[in-house]
């Protein structure tokens, strides 16, 4: 196995961008910033991501979760309510993320090709 160089291993952008730069995640933290409540529950996430399975969706809540970007809050009733917001980080990263989707809203047809 190649060794690994050192900066590689403690490169800050390859470890944030490893917690939110998947298929999902991305579209998560859009949804909950454009939430007009900002709070939203696992379904009504769903139905913007009709594509995206419901275990794929709860394993990428679970993940913003871990990374501190996303706070779930889970109401003591039958059945079980969970309402799912952006953290003050995550809140955070929302400026330098809008002008991202903005610009691949710009120009999805010329990046994407098949």
């Amino acid at each position: 196995m190649a060794d690994i160089k050192e900066e590689y291993l403690t490169c800050p952008i390859r470890h944030i961008i490893s917690r939110f730069g998947d298929k999902w995640s991305l579209l998560v933290l859009f949804l909950l910033n454009r939430s007009e409540s900002g709070v939203m529950r696992f379904n009504e996430i769903r139905r913007f991501m009709t594509d995206c399975s419901q275990k794929m969706l709860s394993q990428t809540l679970k993940n913003l979760e871990q990374s501190h970007l996303v706070y779930r809050k889970v109401f003591p009733e039958v059945p079980p309510r969970v309402e799912y917001s952006l953290t003050e980080t995550g809140r955070s990263l929302m400026p330098a993320l809008i002008p991202l989707i903005d610009w691949g809203k710009d120009h999805f047809n010329e990046v994407v090709t098949d």
